[in-house]
């Protein structure tokens, strides 16, 4: 091969690793977070419950799975009764339902074994139905512009720290922080870091909408019309 061609060579190849590296928003893949208790409904799985003949957690997967390379499903107890949704299942690694971090910690592991290639996990709560369909593209947007390590959601003048990206790079870190610190709160633990946040508007809905209550399933029922589907 003459120099000419090695140098044309080399240029395709550096072109190639600069569109698809593991940082891009198009290789991210994402977890969604049930494992909470949902205690204010009287315990079991928020995202089992119906919207519109439909579950939560289907119209989750649904506004995600066109965004993520891939998903897979933190929740803990038997991973029989999620089946249908064809996802990979992770429990918590963490004793004692220490909360959202310790299903980000779940994610950052998994991905550390199956997903060497990326750099970034999306998180998302599996009991929001209307997440924004552009939501991992803003996300990344903001994290690469403004040299972040991190970056969360916002809407009406809220975060939402259970909403974002989030570094495979920082899960030794996060580790410490829940099991040697017992740091719960999401916040606490971001504010070490540099984050990066982005606001979407709240109408004609939060797409943040998050069903807590049995009173919130009947609000999403109103709300699932406003969102088109």
């Amino acid at each position: 091969m003459s120099r000419r061609n090695r140098r044309d060579t080399n240029a395709r190849a550096k072109t190639v690793k600069t569109d698809a590296t593991p940082g891009d928003a198009r290789t991210i893949p994402g977890v969604l977070l049930a494992g909470g208790l949902a205690r204010r409904m009287g315990g079991g799985d928020k995202p089992m419950r119906a919207i519109g003949g439909r579950t939560i957690l289907d119209r989750v997967i649904a506004r995600l799975q066109p965004q993520c390379d891939g998903l897979v499903l933190n929740a803990n107890g038997d991973p029989a009764r999620f089946a249908t949704f064809g996802l990979p299942v992770i429990a918590d690694g963490v004793a004692d339902f220490p909360g959202p971090l310790a299903g980000i910690l779940a994610a950052l592991d998994w991905a550390a074994a199956n997903r060497p290639d990326v750099q970034l996990v999306l998180s998302a709560a599996a009991d929001c139905p209307f997440l924004p369909r552009d939501l991992v593209s803003r996300l990344h947007g903001a994290l690469v512009a403004e040299k972040a390590e991190l970056a969360v959601a916002a809407s009406g003048g809220q975060t939402h720290p259970v909403i974002g990206l989030w570094s495979v790079a920082l899960r030794e870190q996060l580790r410490h922080a829940l099991v040697v610190e017992d740091v719960r709160k999401i916040d606490r633990w971001t504010a070490r870091y540099r984050l990066a946040t982005v606001t979407w508007p709240i109408a004609p809905l939060d797409p943040f909408f998050n069903a807590n209550t049995i009173d919130d399933i009947a609000e999403a029922e109103r709300l699932a019309a406003l969102d088109g589907g």
